[in-house]
């Protein structure tokens, strides 16, 4: 299953590994989901998660990029017609739609509206985990 995931969830599973966000890493991990991204998301995930408060080692991250490099799926996209609230947040929705994903996953449900998300099933990690629970996969 093809999946995006916004930053905020691989900072969340990484801080805490036995939540809902650090359930879906382990299934990134282990190759169960597919993660999609573009060099933008790639480049915010490591500029994030080298930010000091964090305290993440550096070599771990790099780790953590080479593997999403070699695991996952990188995806052409095009810009969105509309514009997110937060354009920050744009290349995670130009990367699902351009991956076709099965997933958008966020914390923030709030910075994709419905009407913005273009069919795109944009959920949060909880949602996700209970969906695949409850689907057998």
């Amino acid at each position: 299953m093809k999946i995006v995931l916004d930053t905020n969830v691989i900072v969340s599973g990484l801080l805490s590994p036995y939540n809902a966000p650090g359930e879906i890493i382990r299934m990134v991990s282990s190759g169960i989901l597919k993660l999609c991204y573009d060099a933008r998301i790639l480049f915010e995930y490591q500029s994030v998660l080298l930010r000091p408060k964090f305290k993440f080692d550096s070599e771990h991250i790099d780790a953590l990029i080479d593997q999403i490099k070699s695991c996952g799926c990188i995806a052409a996209s095009k810009p969105l017609p509309k514009k997110l609230p937060d354009i920050d947040d744009e290349p995670f929705l130009e990367v699902a739609l351009g991956a076709e994903v099965s997933y958008l996953i966020t914390g923030n449900l709030i910075h994709y509206p419905v009407k913005l998300r273009q069919g795109i099933k944009v959920i949060s990690p909880a949602e996700f985990i209970d969906i695949y629970r409850k689907s057998g996969l």
